[in-house]
């Protein structure tokens, strides 16, 4: 029996299989840094586009006809926000099992070659529907934000695991920042560069096609890049299936070693099987998680729309090109602050309770963009680009620390599992978020008369409450911690 046990705690690798080529260097030590920056550009390429419709959204409907007044445009915006989400909540379950079979870096290359297409089809969109059915495919194939999640865990080793998901929760926050910024700046070219952009040239008659092109250019150099992304699945030869371990051992995208892992089934306790759905401190973080996504994308969509609306009804009568300032200056100041800032704080006091602190000040933050509105010039300009910085940095992080706390309360076979859970849960309330902003900011212009919260008071009145929500769901009893075991395992 020693003799058992210690040949199962010898390292063992087989030859190739991609898995184990990547656990030898992982024990050869060090931080895989381009592993890290192949993550960076294929997540900024993912996130990309998003949101970047928002700035121009209110345009596009508008050109498209297809609503009677000015103020039921923001309803129709909703469903184009929403297809996104709602594609990719249909498809993620199914694209994290063929990840599993498969591979992660063919579906990371399905995705990305898949959104050089679809965003440009959506570029060139020239009716409502056409707009909601190529959003709505961009969001089904794109499968590969739960498999490159994944795969920041599966490059790094067990010290080095923090940064790779810091690097991934950067990545996506920027990219989420920047793609509004490229729409924004990008949109409408005959109208804000008439010198370069003639209004009969290809881009003339697309207004909304050049920030299209530009973030499929980019994802075509995403797809480039993932050719050169060593494989993390473990892909042993039928011969191997019987020896040490079974199949679906071999399998698990977390497992360090086929060895390590089968010497601590017989030497400490096998793995838990309690089913997911019964896991409070999964279910409990998930669910936090998802409002707060709810809201983030709600934000995200009602922003833009209040931004570029009329004085008349309560906006403030920006450019597309304004509001792609706007975010950029909100791009910048998050990298830096989750680059230098927020690993410090969340060091000394935790991530939930810094989680906790920033959904708290995004109440008063949020419940004083009614009253920037009615400022002007410079003034206007200062507030709003910190308001934006703001809300914006404080998202990204209570997300980060959230989505730290479902890692670590699962055990580690249990993970891709709980991803997959975790991003359809996700995308199903992110596809509520765009629908339900649009809507409510409709109905919200449509009462500027009412003698409680009137017009846009509503709209950020309703965000404050599902701030709120998420903020009570961070606190006892509902937020239940996981335990110290799972913590390290």
């Amino acid at each position: 029996m020693a003799e058992y046990k210690e040949a199962l705690l010898k390292q063992v690798y087989y030859e190739n299989c991609p898995g184990c080529k990547m656990d030898q260097r992982k024990e050869a030590g060090g931080v895989p840094y381009k592993e890290l920056v192949f993550i960076f550009i294929v997540l900024l390429c993912a996130a990309l586009p998003i949101s970047s419709l928002f700035p121009f959204l209110y345009f596009m409907i508008r050109d498209f006809h297809v609503a009677e007044r000015e103020e039921d445009i923001g309803y129709y915006a909703g469903y184009v926000g929403s297809a996104f989400m709602f594609g990719r909540a249909l498809t993620s379950v199914f694209w994290g099992v063929v990840a599993d079979r498969y591979g992660r870096t063919r579906i990371i290359m399905i995705g990305t070659i898949t959104m050089v297409i679809f965003n440009i089809l959506f570029g060139l969109s020239t009716c409502f529907w056409m707009a909601v059915v190529t959003r709505f495919l961009l969001g089904s194939m794109n499968g590969f934000l739960g498999p490159i999640r994944a795969y920041a865990s599966e490059v790094c080793r067990k010290e080095h695991q923090a940064l790779g998901l810091s690097t991934a929760s950067t990545s996506w926050g920027i990219g989420l920042i920047i793609g509004p910024a490229l729409g924004g700046f990008l949109a409408q070219p005959a109208e804000k560069y008439p010198n370069i952009f003639s209004k009969e040239s290809l881009f003339g008659r697309f207004p909304y096609l050049l920030p299209c092109l530009a973030i499929s250019a980019f994802a075509m150099v995403a797809t480039i890049v993932s050719f050169w992304l060593p494989e993390t699945l473990h892909k042993h030869n039928e011969e191997y299936r019987d020896r040490n371990c079974s199949f679906d051992d071999m399998e698990s995208p977390f497992n360090v070693s086929d060895a390590k892992e089968k010497s601590k089934e017989i030497t400490q306790e096998p793995p838990s099987k309690e089913s997911l759905l019964k896991n409070w401190p999964l279910m409990s973080s998930l669910i936090a998680y998802c409002v707060f996504s709810l809201h983030d994308m709600a934000y995200t969509e009602i922003f833009s729309l209040w931004a570029v609306s009329p004085r008349k009804f309560g906006g403030l009568s920006y450019s597309t090109t304004d509001v792609g300032e706007v975010l950029a200056v909100s791009g910048f100041g998050l990298l830096l602050f989750q680059l230098f800032l927020y690993p410090w704080v969340s060091n000394i006091l935790g991530p939930i309770t810094v989680s906790r602190i920033l959904a708290a000040l995004s109440i008063p933050l949020l419940s004083s963009y009614p009253f920037i509105a009615m400022l002007s010039g410079i003034s206007l300009a200062l507030l709003i680009n910190c308001a934006s910085l703001l809300k914006n940095a404080f998202s990204v992080s209570i997300q980060t620390g959230l989505f730290i706390l479902q890692n670590n309360a699962v055990s580690q076979h249990q993970r891709g599992a709980a991803n997959g859970i975790s991003m359809t849960a996700m995308s199903l309330f992110k596809a509520i978020g765009p629908a339900a902003g649009g809507a409510t900011f409709s109905w919200a212009q449509n009462r500027r008369e009412a003698s409680f919260l009137p017009g846009d008071y509503m709209v950020f009145f309703i965000l404050i409450m599902i701030e709120g929500i998420g903020l009570l769901m961070t606190f006892k009893p509902f937020l239940a911690q996981p335990n110290v075991r799972l913590q390290r395992g």
